[in-house]
C-alpha cells in the first residue's frame, strides 16, 4: 500500500466506494473494457486478467503446475488467487457463479443439443 505524505481531500473507504459505484454503473462490456483501459497500465490490466484467467481452472480443481502450463501465468499469482478463493473477501466466487458457471452450463447445453 502506498504511504501518502499528505492528507487526501477523500478518505481511501469513500474513493473505493465510488470506484465500485463506477464499476457496477458500466452496462456492457464494451463499457467496461474501455474504462478498465483507461484505469489500468498494460501491465496493471494484464495482472488482472492473469488472476481471472486461472479461477476457472482453481474452481475445477486443475494443479498449478497444469493451470501454468495451460495459460504462463506464474505458479505465485496461481497461489496467490488460491488463497483469495480460499480466504478472501468471497469477490472471486461471486464473480465466479455468475460469469464462469453459466457460460459453462451454455456452451454444454449447446453441446448436447448439436448432438442431437
Amino acid at each position: 500500500m502506498k504511504r501518502r505524505s499528505l492528507q487526501p481531500e477523500t478518505p481511501a473507504d469513500s474513493a473505493e466506494e465510488s470506484l465500485c459505484r463506477a464499476l457496477l454503473a458500466l452496462r456492457t462490456v464494451e463499457e467496461m473494457r474501455a474504462f478498465l483501459h483507461d484505469l489500468c497500465t498494460p501491465a496493471e490490466l494484464e495482472a488482472l486478467v492473469d488472476r481471472w484467467r486461472v479461477v476457472p481452472y482453481l474452481l475445477e480443481g486443475v494443479s498449478y503446475r497444469e493451470i501454468h502450463e495451460r495459460t504462463a501465468v506464474s505458479i505465485t499469482t496461481i497461489g496467490r488467487v488460491a488463497r483469495f478463493l480460499n480466504q478472501g473477501s468471497g469477490g472471486y466466487l461471486a464473480a465466479a457463479a455468475r460469469n464462469i458457471a453459466p457460460r459453462r452450463t451454455a456452451r454444454a447445453a449447446a453441446g448436447r443439443r448439436s448432438r442431437a
